[in-house]
């Protein structure tokens, strides 16, 4: 089917493409149309198309199966599993993004938005990781042989991915803080504070201490893609606790850790430490019951998120310079 792009979300990934740190072109072209965070409309359809229709507003998926036969994962639809690393990711490996007025896509991977999210449908994509993740949370306490009660977690960054994962951390009932650097004044804070999550600020606790300062915490949700920083914290996580990374980290200088300290207690206080990347269609559909859920609860803080939006030609502009907390191309005004 035929999309015409709505808006477009600029985040991190796209300003590290910009600056050529990785990001690839389909095969045998130079340019790489960036752009992976997306709010489609469909503007017309082929004849193998059954079920969205002209008008319908969607979500596109990023990331498309390799074609190994081996890769059981890519067969199964669950090419965030994939194990080949062949896959393609549009607007970031080998596939053109959605920054641009028009584009071909399938109906498989295609969620449809409800109307009355359609303010905030473009924090979808970003939204995946945190709905993966708490899905798969669900599924590893099911290695404890009781039900646990109210748990604590704390979410290191308050970007867009952070911020999104505390709103879902607080949806599920979880005690939930978020640990930044900015202090307890910032606007930042303000917004954590609005939809019911605390604040830590990391001009006055250290990462280390954040057990100390919190008490017991089950669960870490990383999203600062800083090495150092995740693994100091890591030091503060409880007995039977989850630790999950989904920050990806620049190659550099190595990290050092005490190794020896986080082995013994990962050991003998039963700790799970694992890594998430999003995602299948699943996620996808998950992401926007989420996003409802977040909008019944705390809608003004959700629009909080979307700082401002922007025309096409002050993108440019966005891959330079990070301003708020997420900027959005409006690519169709009507």
């Amino acid at each position: 089917m035929l999309l015409r792009m709505r808006e477009v979300g600029i985040c991190g990934t796209d300003r590290e493409i910009a600056s050529f740190q990785y990001g690839d072109p389909p095969p045998g072209e130079d340019p790489l149309v960036i752009g992976h965070e997306a709010l489609g409309e469909v503007a017309a359809v082929g004849p193998g198309v059954t079920k969205l229709r002209p008008g319908d507003l969607v979500i596109p998926s990023v990331r498309r199966p390799c074609l190994h036969a081996e890769c059981l994962a890519c067969r199964a639809g669950r090419q965030d599993f994939c194990v080949t690393g062949d896959f393609r990711e549009r607007g970031i490996k080998q596939t053109h993004g959605f920054l641009t007025e028009m584009t071909v896509e399938e109906e498989s991977n295609l969620t449809v938005v409800p109307p009355d999210l359609a303010e905030v449908a473009v924090l979808t994509e970003p939204l995946t990781i945190a709905a993966k993740a708490v899905q798969q949370v669900k599924t590893l306490q099911q290695r404890l042989p009781w039900e646990p009660s109210r748990q604590r977690a704390v979410i290191l960054g308050a970007g867009p991915v952070g911020l999104l994962g505390a709103m879902t951390m607080v949806a599920h009932n979880f005690e939930t803080y978020v640990y930044s650097r900015e202090g307890q004044d910032s606007d930042r804070a303000d917004l954590v504070r609005s939809f019911g999550a605390g604040y830590v600020s990391g001009e006055e606790t250290a990462p280390e201490d954040l057990g100390r300062k919190l008490g017991n915490i089950d669960l870490f949700y990383e999203a600062v893609g800083n090495a150092q920083l995740a693994f100091t914290a890591l030091e503060a996580l409880g007995p039977n606790g989850l630790f999950i990374f989904t920050g990806i980290p620049p190659l550099g200088a190595p990290t050092k850790l005490p190794a020896d300290q986080l082995m013994r207690d990962i050991v003998l206080e039963n700790q799970l430490v694992f890594g998430t990347v999003n995602a299948s269609r699943s996620a996808y559909a998950l992401a926007l019951r989420l996003l409802g859920q977040c909008m019944s609860l705390f809608p003004e803080s959700v629009r909080r998120l979307i700082t401002a939006h922007r025309s096409i030609d002050e993108a440019p502009g966005l891959l330079l310079h990070r301003t708020g907390i997420k900027e959005v191309v409006r690519l169709a005004w009507n």
